[in-house]
């Protein structure tokens, strides 16, 4: 496991892809169970990042710590920003995404709503071309709202589906190309501002980009 960093109260990890973040056999608790030493650790997700995605994600380590971790989640205290490479040139380089979004659960997809209605939610999300090469964007974005597949319908429905993401009719093959770079949000217990930055690996769809990637820096 890629651990950040681990005390009493919380965790923050590198999640793979293919894993998921949910408590379940082979998912993200289970495996944190495992490098603590202790089956019966308490370890709760209080996020989610897809299970096709990988980036950085804290568990909670008690109840208490779950409780208020979600509670920053909810009030929008908590900070989210990710890595992405999607087919296209988004315009504009910089800007912002407003949808409303529904589930598809048939086809286990999100995606567009003309109109509020029942199961249809606001979404909204920041983003910044960093790079173009050859087809395809490097973006860093940040999330406003979390939605279930927001990244991907929201770019998807606009023409800029992610590298690999065949679900939401990408061309290209290979892993998908989105990345949780970064997690800002206050301790449970102490209330000490917590932030964590991490770059996603030099390979597949990331490695074009290498050099720009290295020159990121926290700051959205």
């Amino acid at each position: 496991m890629d651990i950040l960093y681990s005390d009493n109260r919380i965790l923050v990890c590198v999640k793979p892809a293919g894993v998921l973040s949910t408590d379940e056999p082979g998912g993200m608790p289970s495996l944190l169970r495992a490098w603590l030493g202790d089956e019966h650790a308490c370890v709760r997700t209080v996020h989610r990042l897809d299970r096709t995605a990988s980036g950085l994600m804290v568990f909670a380590r008690s109840r208490a710590a779950a409780s208020l971790l979600s509670e920053q989640v909810r009030g929008r205290a908590f900070t989210k920003e990710y890595l992405a490479v999607c087919e296209g040139s988004p315009e504009p380089a910089c800007g912002r995404m407003e949808d409303l979004l529904a589930r598809d659960r048939a086809r286990n997809k999100t995606v567009t709503a003309a109109a509020p209605g029942k199961d249809v939610r606001p979404a909204s999300l920041r983003y910044r071309v960093a790079a173009e090469k050859d087809g395809l964007a490097l973006a860093r974005i940040c999330l406003e709202t979390g939605r279930t597949h927001q990244i991907r319908a929201q770019f998807s429905s606009r023409g800029w589906p992610l590298a690999g993401d065949r679900k939401y009719g990408a061309q290209s093959e290979g892993p998908l190309a989105l990345f949780s770079c970064r997690l800002g949000f206050s301790h449970p217990q102490t209330g000490e501002p917590m932030d964590f930055f991490r770059l996603p690996p030099r390979e597949g769809f990331w490695l074009p980009f290498s050099s720009e990637l290295a020159a990121l820096g926290p700051a959205f």
